[in-house]
């Protein structure tokens, strides 16, 4: 297949899947998968030593708390030289409502850089730990301005400490040499005595950046479950493992949920560790994308009637407080399995596109909206499922690579993902469910005065929402929006021989096929 084909391809896939209203129900691009190996860098247990950046590369910190520590690569000789070394120390911040009894417990949270990560640390740091972030690239956290943007406020008063978490038995030792430094009095509240060396909690904010399933198998169980056995480990002995889990798997179509369950079933069969399991129905960011495409100008994407789907999301700093609450053994979290969402009640995707409108000032004669049917994604997952089949069937005839397949295969997959959560109910009604007392007004009313959290991911959907408010009267077909909604099948059996006879045609009609099922597409979905 051509690089132009692969390239439409790739950019179908990511255009559908974005539309999805709830999508990255745990994962997020912002997590990526843990690569230090495929950056050259080796395991932190074989020849890593602790650093503290210079005061200009970490004066993004509080005045309280201007360093903070990262592992830098060193040579075999200098590593064997050299004694354990001491560990900067940044007190607490300002901010703080630390418990003293907390100082002497570690907490470690790995997928630390992620959305909720990164709440997580904050909220550690508020309560008085010892908090350690794992990262995959701490120089990038500590000395670049994108690093220091995201991160400096929430990092604040925590130890940052580059880590590769697919990396088991490197893992495992780092972890253990963490608690030999609180054992030894280096860590930050370490008094140099046998009460400093307990390492609380390890909490598991990892999450695959796509869902593809090596992605899948590879981090939302092998790298949260060497978190685990790091903590099992007889070194460390962790008390508690809190698990960052979603929603979503109670109904396991994907590859990112079957993974995460399974993971959840070796933890919830375990008994070295007590367990909290967190279940988010959605996070703000993931149905905040649109706000920039509105207030350009551009109408707001609904799925089906604007219905078909219902949430409701939990802010992230209040998700990160309640999974940190997992630790204190009387908030009755303990060994439990729970679901968690946020103070609204059910809201539809048409009630979050109103309330988007709303809070940016735009009143009921400014607000658009253009409405896309749910099937839109079997035409993109079915095409790019039987290009992956018969790319099986050249791989096994020597004729296409592994990675080829993989690539369709994976395309299909995000495509699934982008129609899951365009069609499945993010809601959780259950009083004992509903955790905080941010709404989603209250965040898009900050959102629109203050701008995007840097996390949220600003969709294409304004140049697609264009594309579907235009096409009934660029359309070379002129098919009534009604008939087209309620009547898939004809608009298919119109379609698909014009689409057969463009794809037979000579390689110089390349170009009229990608257009071809882009229009069709789009067209079905008005």
């Amino acid at each position: 297949m051509s690089s132009s084909r692969s390239f439409f391809a790739a950019a179908l896939a990511a255009a559908v899947t974005t539309l999805s209203p709830s999508y990255v129900g745990s994962f997020a691009p912002s997590v990526p998968i843990s690569s230090a190996r495929r950056n050259g860098l080796s395991s932190p247990a074989a020849g890593w030593r602790r650093e503290s950046p210079s005061s200009t590369s970490s004066s993004y910190l509080s005045a309280s708390a201007s360093a903070v520590p990262f592992y830098a690569k060193v040579s075999g000789d200098e590593a064997a030289a050299s004694d354990t070394p001491t560990v900067a120390t940044p007190p607490s911040t300002s901010t703080s409502s630390s418990d003293d009894n907390n100082s002497s417990k570690m907490v470690i949270v790995a997928g630390a850089t992620g959305y909720i990560g990164r709440a997580v640390v904050r909220e550690s740091v508020r309560l008085g730990y010892d908090t350690v972030a794992l990262v995959r690239d701490a120089p990038f956290v500590t000395d670049t301005d994108e690093g220091r943007r995201k991160y400096g406020e929430p990092f604040a008063g925590a130890r940052v400490v580059q880590a590769d978490v697919e990396d088991g038995a490197g893992l495992a030792n780092l972890v253990s040499e963490l608690k030999e430094e609180g054992r030894r009095g280096r860590g930050r509240g370490g008094r140099g005595d046998d009460e400093c060396s307990t390492v609380d909690a390890i909490v598991s904010c990892l999450a695959s950046p796509l869902g593809t399933k090596r992605e899948a198998v590879a981090i939302d169980y092998q790298a949260t479950l060497n978190c685990l056995d790091a903590g099992r480990d007889p070194r460390v002995s962790a008390r508690h493992f809190v698990l960052l889990s979603a929603f979503c798997v109670r109904n396991p179509l994907l590859e990112l949920q079957r993974q995460k369950l399974r993971f959840e079933q070796v933890l919830t069969s375990q008994d070295d560790m007590t367990y909290s399991v967190v279940r988010p129905t959605a996070f703000f960011k993931s149905v905040s994308g649109q706000l920039e495409g509105i207030l350009g100008g551009a109408p707001y994407v609904l799925f089906g009637d604007g219905a078909v789907t219902r949430c409701n999301p939990i802010a992230e700093e209040e998700l990160a407080e309640f999974m940190m609450g997992s630790l204190d053994p009387t908030n009755g979290r303990i060994d439990k399995i729970m679901n968690v969402g946020g103070p609204d009640g059910p809201l539809t995707n048409r009630m979050l596109g109103e309330l988007m409108y709303d809070a940016a000032g735009l009143g009921e004669s400014k607000q658009k909206f253009v409405y896309a049917p749910t099937w839109i994604f079997d035409y993109v997952i079915d095409g790019f499922q039987r290009i992956a089949d018969w790319k099986k069937k050249s791989v096994g005839d020597g004729n296409a690579g592994p990675e080829d397949l993989e690539w369709w295969e994976d395309a299909a997959e995000t495509a699934r993902i982008g129609k899951y959560y365009a069609v499945e109910d993010m809601l959780t009604t259950d009083p004992d469910e509903k955790y905080g007392t941010i709404t989603m007004k209250m965040h898009y009313e900050k959102i629109a005065g203050e701008g995007q959290d840097p996390f949220t991911p600003v969709r294409a959907t304004a140049v697609i929402a264009r594309v579907l408010e235009n096409l009934p009267a660029a359309s070379a077909i002129s098919l009534p929006i009604g008939y087209a909604l309620f009547n898939p099948g004809a608009v298919r059996n119109a379609v698909m021989p014009v689409l057969a006879y463009t794809a037979s045609s000579s390689a110089n009609h390349e170009g009229m096929w990608d257009f071809s099922v882009v229009l069709a597409s789009l067209h079905g979905a008005v």
